[in-house]
């Protein structure tokens, strides 16, 4: 059964730095992509990053130069590390794994696997 575990979510001041981890035991992921979702208080959850198994990468624009998405296929992980964080990224973080069509990494529909996901605060 695959349950992405997202460690490394908390609070911290903008400008600030965060990594989120997930983990994902017993899948193959040469066969999956993996993405990185969030949702603000109130608002829809939006794709943010999205790494395919030969490492190509993907971003929203709202995050693209900030965040850095990057997996390690031996212990089944992959990372969200944050960097220069902003207020308005205080959301719920979540990962999810599944095969995905290239172009479709930010939509949640593609994915069947989810994380239970981590809160995220950014203080002004």
């Amino acid at each position: 059964q695959v349950q992405p575990v997202e460690p490394g979510g908390g609070s911290v001041q903008a400008g600030g730095s965060l990594r989120l981890s997930c983990v994902v035991p017993g899948v193959r992921l040469n066969r999956n992509c993996m993405g990185w979702f969030r949702q603000p208080p109130g608002k829809a959850r939006e794709g943010i990053a999205g790494i395919y198994t030969g490492g190509s990468a993907f971003y929203a624009d709202s995050v693209k130069g900030r965040f850095t998405i990057s997996q390690d296929r031996a212990k089944n992980t992959v990372y969200l590390q944050m960097n220069d964080l902003k207020p308005e990224d205080t959301a719920m973080y979540s990962c999810a794994a599944d095969l995905v069509p290239v172009g479709r990494w930010s939509d949640e529909n593609a994915y069947k696997f989810w994380g239970q996901g981590t809160q995220v605060t950014v203080a002004s």
